[in-house]
């Protein structure tokens, strides 16, 4: 019976471990982030993009600023202020991560019933 817990105990361990993302960091001090043109081109574009919804384009009149005054605010901007910019309005994107969210709460349930099935000598048994 321990031989068989600690099967599963690895096994467990194992997937989590597989599926744990690889990161790499370092310090990088912000002075050696230099972005070419294309980058820069290509975080402005995305910008316009983001400008250009409705949306967005009705609420920045509501606040007052003209399109002129937009234009004219983004082209002052520095390149990382416009690369900073261009990667948050990523993660404004609604929904973005909801698979990853069910994939996680899917793995939680089947660990939460592999160890009530090794603890108690009962079984889980999910019926439709």
């Amino acid at each position: 019976m321990a031989r068989r817990i600690t099967i599963y105990y690895l096994v467990a361990v194992m997937f989590i471990i597989g599926i744990a993302p690889r990161v790499e960091a370092a310090f990088m001090p912000s002075q050696a982030i230099t972005l070419s043109s294309g980058e820069r081109a290509a975080d402005v574009q995305k910008i316009q993009t983001v400008l250009e919804m409705k949306l967005v384009k009705q609420r920045l009149l509501d606040l007052g600023f003209s399109p002129e005054e937009i234009q004219s605010r983004v082209s002052e901007m520095s390149d990382q202020q416009i690369h900073s910019f261009a990667q948050k309005l990523d993660d404004l994107k609604v929904g973005q991560d909801g698979l990853g969210i069910v994939i996680a709460i899917l793995v939680i349930v089947l660990l939460v019933i592999l160890i009530i099935n090794l603890t108690s000598g009962k079984k889980v048994v999910v019926t439709q």
